[in-house]
């Protein structure tokens, strides 16, 4: 009697990746999801490699890593951002205070000499 040819399973940790680079790219799970995805990714594509009879998603795998990646560009895009805008906000509180003092001083220069 012959075997029966049994189904191949879909790995779950390239699902995973999939999911979790999806949580991470739209902003659910910032950099966690994103980075879990990547490292997920890359796990289930060894996996799936080492054992392609048995397992697929290779695709999903892919594109979990793929999303995982442009997720985290755009988040650590997003912080350099962010740390731009308070930088420019702090640094200009100093300048204007700086500039302030200076006319007061330029002020009371030509009044008084």
């Amino acid at each position: 009697m012959a075997s029966a040819p049994f189904a191949q399973r879909t790995n779950g940790k390239a699902i995973a990746s999939l999911v979790l680079s999806i949580l991470g790219l739209v902003g659910i799970l910032p950099l966690l999801g994103s980075l879990l995805g990547i490292l997920l990714g890359h796990l289930a594509r060894d996996e799936i490699a080492r054992h392609p009879e048995a397992m697929t998603g290779e695709g999903l795998a892919q594109a979990g890593v793929i999303l995982g990646w442009i997720g985290l560009a755009l988040n650590l895009l997003g912080i350099l951002c962010a740390l731009a805008v308070i930088g420019s906000v702090i640094g200009l509180g100093i300048c204007t205070t700086a500039m302030q003092e200076s006319s007061r001083l330029l002020l009371l220069q030509i009044f008084f000499h």
